[in-house]
């Protein structure tokens, strides 16, 4: 049996901040862009991993959600609170140069890890935590 990941999703705001995020500063393709009932959701990817997708959609995107929960879910993205994802680069040192470029708000310089990765972090415009790691080179 072969399970791989297909699609992850990562909630987002304002998509026109968010894609001059991820497509201008990451360089992710725009691989689908849908309105449906009011709702917008923005299809992203690595152009090296093509059968994987991050899906930028508004939080709280269940249309069963009540009001309550849907301004629960917007105010702790405000917040940063919602998990973050993690990206594998070549390059920590280059990515977060690009990265810290675009005016994103670092929260972690480039460090080696005592479990050996080396990685950086910010936050992307909605408040998610992206961290990028790059394994030990052998």
């Amino acid at each position: 049996m072969d399970i791989r990941l297909s699609q992850c999703f990562i909630a987002v705001d304002d998509h026109d901040k968010a894609l001059a995020f991820y497509r201008d500063v990451l360089g992710f393709e725009v691989r689908n862009d849908v309105g449906f009932e009011g709702m917008r959701w923005v299809t992203v990817g690595s152009p090296s991993q093509p059968d994987v997708e991050i899906v930028l959609e508004p939080p709280a995107a269940n249309p069963n959600a009540s009001p309550a929960d849907k301004q629960a879910m917007a105010e702790l993205l405000a917040k940063g609170m919602l998990r973050g994802v993690i990206f594998s680069t070549d390059d920590c040192d280059a990515t977060f140069e690009r990265v810290r470029a675009s005016g994103a708000d670092v929260l972690q310089e480039p460090i080696d890890q005592p479990y050996g990765v080396r990685d950086c972090a910010f936050r992307d415009p909605a408040g998610n935590m992206l961290r990028f790691t790059q394994r030990p080179r052998t």
